[in-house]
């Protein structure tokens, strides 16, 4: 919870940058993100099966599990991650067979041992999420939960009760990478969001360039960026880090700025 304040708490927005394990060089990958500005890390655990995805973080799913990757092998990324950025919150983003098929207590238990600060499990809705929330809750990694375009005044309250960390709102009722809604929804469903929870609103799904990123960091806490940073490790492999330091760079630029240029 600490890291998340420190990310959320300072005079600016938060990026919040999204990369698959397994894809490529994710060590590289990883700290050239932090390198190039990112201030939280999420960092996506491959399944076959990645519903809320579009065709670029699936293609990197296919290709993580191709090369081999386990969970176990993703648990010990994020405890590496850990060891060389101790103060950069990071967030394991996925789905839920892999989380609860050995238990929820395990793998709350493995993700607590390897650092983790927050879990995204994209499809357990909270209506059903009677053992994974609590047992990483009583670990003290946060549950962050997905609010969308959809999520009315009635279910919103079901949705933030036990989430923690920072809301992930989804800007689009759709798949990653795709399109991006406009501004103007994005600002209006934000601030209905924030007049029911302190938590802080981190915006993604279809965030691709600088521009996008700065007009949604004049709306939200943060701003979330995985398919573009995704479609450089797909197309330039173990020599992605480079280009991910650069883009990662120009919306940190981005997002840290936009209300400076509104001011």
């Amino acid at each position: 919870m600490t890291r998340f304040q420190s990310a959320f708490s300072k005079p600016h927005p938060a990026l919040v940058c999204f990369i698959t394990a397994g894809d490529g060089d994710t060590a590289a990958n990883l700290d050239a993100l932090v390198e190039g500005g990112a201030d939280v890390i999420e960092l996506g655990m491959p399944f076959t099966d990645p519903m809320a995805d579009g065709p670029a973080i699936q293609a990197a799913n296919l290709r993580s599990l191709a090369a081999g990757t386990r969970t176990a092998d993703v648990l010990r990324m994020a405890e590496d991650f850990r060891e060389r950025h101790p103060d950069v919150p990071l967030v394991l983003m996925g789905y839920a067979n892999p989380m609860i098929r050995r238990g929820p207590e395990w793998f709350a238990d493995a993700a607590s041992a390897a650092g983790v600060d927050g879990v995204i499990c994209v499809d357990l809705a909270p209506e059903e999420d009677e053992d994974l929330g609590p047992a990483l809750r009583a670990r003290g990694i946060c549950p962050i939960r997905l609010a969308t375009p959809t999520t009315d005044e009635a279910r919103l309250p079901r949705v933030l009760d036990g989430s923690a960390g920072f809301l992930y709102y989804v800007s689009v009722a759709g798949i990653t990478g795709k399109q991006q809604a406009a501004i103007e929804s994005i600002e209006a469903n934000v601030s209905r969001i924030k007049q029911h929870t302190d938590l802080p609103v981190a915006v993604g799904f279809g965030v691709r360039t600088p521009q996008q990123a700065a007009a949604i960091a004049k709306v939200a806490d943060g701003v979330v960026v995985g398919s573009a940073l995704i479609d450089l490790v797909a197309e330039h492999g173990n020599h992605a880090p480079d280009y991910l330091r650069e883009l990662t760079a120009s919306l940190a630029k981005a997002v840290h700025d936009a209300r400076k240029a509104s001011a």
